[in-house]
């Protein structure tokens, strides 16, 4: 590959559990940046604000501030912008994100009377409740389109793995026979928005991740290095039974500054 110049970095599960750093992961990205490699952190992360979550890592001691972090909310945004210009859309998800929805335009659901052309589905939470769900049903049989920050069927929390919005969207694409359109990972247009603002080619960057067919194998398909670390929501038979290869394989993010090394080794040969 060419010098690695950018490095993309998801959260949740790579370099932190629950908004606690993982061992060893704070210096890891303090060598990562002193290498001179750009970096991005790039999640599907919904129940937070690029704000909320830059200073959850800077109090763990993580080097980043939220100009660092490009989340699904903000790719949503852009996305709704371009392709439902002043929809009324509503939006179910667990946290308050609205500050990262720049110019997107969301209905009271209180207002019996605002029907909405979109819905939006982030992140899952308490709020994912049966009434809210049926709602969600109801908007889709009257001809609203279906957006979703991401399919992730499971995160990894200090209490376990925890279900996801995919597992509720999987049901709601199949009984109103719609299918939604992805904004977050694995589509590929997140991928080249993290790129296209660090200025770095595909064969220059590396994806680091915890979940192998959103984040890595996703990024490979891009023309992005992909690499998978078993921290988070890695498990063996996922990576068994997964669509493909990654790249490389590492016990954690630790491991990544010793990988740019041999990467950087490699290439001047």
């Amino acid at each position: 590959m060419e010098p690695v110049r950018a490095v993309l970095i998801d959260i949740d599960g790579v370099l932190t559990v629950s908004w606690k750093a993982l061992p060893g992961a704070v210096e890891a990205l303090r060598q990562v940046r002193a290498s001179g490699a750009a970096v991005s952190l790039i999640t599907n992360t919904t129940s937070r604000t690029r704000a909320s979550m830059a200073d959850a890592l800077a109090a763990e001691g993580f080097p980043v501030g939220a100009e660092d972090i490009l989340t699904a909310p903000a790719v949503t945004a852009a996305y709704l912008a371009e392709h439902f210009p002043g929809a009324r859309c509503a939006l179910l998800n667990s946290g308050d994100i609205r500050e990262d929805l720049v110019g997107v335009t969301v209905i009271d659901e209180d207002d019996a009377d605002a029907v909405p052309d979109v819905v939006v589905v982030g992140g899952a939470g308490p709020e994912f409740d049966h009434a809210s769900l049926n709602r969600v049903f109801g908007h889709l049989q009257r001809g609203a389109r279906l957006v979703a920050m991401h399919r992730n069927l499971y995160w990894r929390t200090d209490q376990g793995l925890q279900l996801d919005t995919g597992a509720y969207l999987l049901g709601l694409e199949r009984a109103a026979r719609t299918e939604a359109e992805i904004t977050g990972k694995p589509a590929p247009a997140f991928f080249e928005t993290a790129l296209a603002r660090l200025g770095a080619r595909p064969g220059e960057a590396l994806m680091v991740g915890d979940d192998i067919e959103s984040d890595v194998l996703a990024a490979q398909r891009t023309g992005i290095t992909g690499v998978l670390v078993k921290t988070g929501k890695y498990l063996p038979e996922t990576h068994r039974a997964a669509s493909g290869t990654p790249d490389h394989v590492l016990d954690s993010f630790a491991d990544v500054p010793a990988l740019l090394d041999r990467l950087s080794s490699a290439g001047a040969r």
